[in-house]
């Protein structure tokens, strides 16, 4: 990737991302856009990255950890009364050269790997409608799970702009969303059977790990006090319920995750805003492995990201190829869309 390339994922990141979302970082990206040294700075990323959350991300990390610095001062996350975004960006430049060995070295060697909890928002409407299709048990794989919190979805409550909450009651973790759309998903009151789970990852995020910990937190925007909230509950959750988390190449584990499937499970594969990270050959190695599952399985794969920002949901059952599209999401999982019956 080019200084050019880089200079237009700033601005869209800034446009279409950070719009009435961070002002700081939407600030701080149209800066960035313009500046090449910090855009040469970039150039150390990983490829397949998503850049401007892994510069953020690098620079968060290091004010988090203690780096004293006047940029702080910006960061609702580190300071309780931020100054305004304008001129934040200078002092960002500043940050950046002089601790540029340390966020070098975060560029080259971390992932991005946001556990965004609300989208699990829509993950509960669809593994409802999964169930619904087929009445067996879920045996649900994630790739690209990180650390491996929204597979964690039937452990949290959720409402949905009523009074009427679905899920446990009893969570110490509950989750609002906008629901959107033409139709209205059929929402059990009681959490489909699940039979399994597991989390596909490169790398696992442990969060009983205080690195790993704090680097997930990191990637959390400064100004989303609410999604850091939700982090740190789901964070109590996955200690009291530990799920099996795999390290490797989610792809290419698939074939040896589903052995251990029992056959009177329906399996749902699915993966939220990973996607474009990966390459596009191992993309068609997973539709196709998915299609020959389907041959002899009923299995949904639940996506976005691999071809458009829309979530979809192909399935077969009884070996016939069904593809829905259920709509629109946001990133952060404050709204979605539902738009199949």
């Amino acid at each position: 990737m080019d200084q050019a390339h880089l200079s237009q994922t700033f601005r869209n990141f800034a446009h279409i991302e950070c719009k009435d979302s961070s002002k700081l970082y939407e600030y701080l990206s149209l800066n960035i856009a313009e500046d090449n040294e910090l855009l040469d700075l970039c150039l150390h990323a990983k490829e397949g990255q998503p850049v401007p959350n892994l510069l953020f991300g690098a620079v968060h990390y290091l004010l988090l950890n203690g780096r004293e610095h006047v940029l702080s001062q910006y960061y609702p996350s580190v300071v309780e009364d931020p100054l305004d975004v304008d001129g934040s960006f200078i002092y960002f430049k500043e940050f950046c050269r002089q601790y540029r060995r340390e966020v070098t070295t975060i560029l080259q060697s971390k992932l991005v790997q946001t556990n965004e909890v609300r989208r699990c928002a829509y993950l509960y409407p669809s593994f409802c409608y999964m169930y619904n299709k087929v009445k067996k048990p879920l045996a649900l794989i994630e790739i690209g799970t990180s650390a491996g919190l929204q597979l964690l979805w039937d452990k949290y409550s959720y409402s949905y702009g009523t009074n009427e909450i679905y899920g446990d009651q009893h969570s110490i973790l509950h989750i609002t969303s906008e629901m959107r759309g033409v139709e209205t998903p059929i929402l059990l009151k009681e959490f489909p059977p699940v039979a399994s789970k597991v989390g596909l990852d490169l790398h696992i995020s442990d969060v009983r790990n205080k690195e790993d910990y704090l680097w997930l937190k990191s990637l959390i925007w400064p100004e989303h006090k609410e999604r850091l909230e939700l982090f740190e509950s789901a964070v109590i959750c996955f200690k009291e319920n530990p799920v099996e988390l795999l390290e490797g190449d989610g792809v290419a584990l698939l074939k040896d995750v589903m052995k251990g499937v029992p056959d009177e499970t329906l399996i749902g594969i699915f993966h939220t805003h990973v996607a474009n990270q990966i390459p596009e050959k191992s993309k068609r190695i997973l539709i196709e492995k998915i299609q020959k599952m389907g041959e002899n399985r009923d299995v949904f794969h639940l996506y976005n990201n691999m071809w458009d920002r829309k979530l979809h949901l192909d399935y077969f059952i009884d070996g016939v190829d069904y593809k829905e599209i259920i709509g629109e999401a946001d990133g952060h999982g404050r709204w979605f869309e539902w738009n199949i019956k």
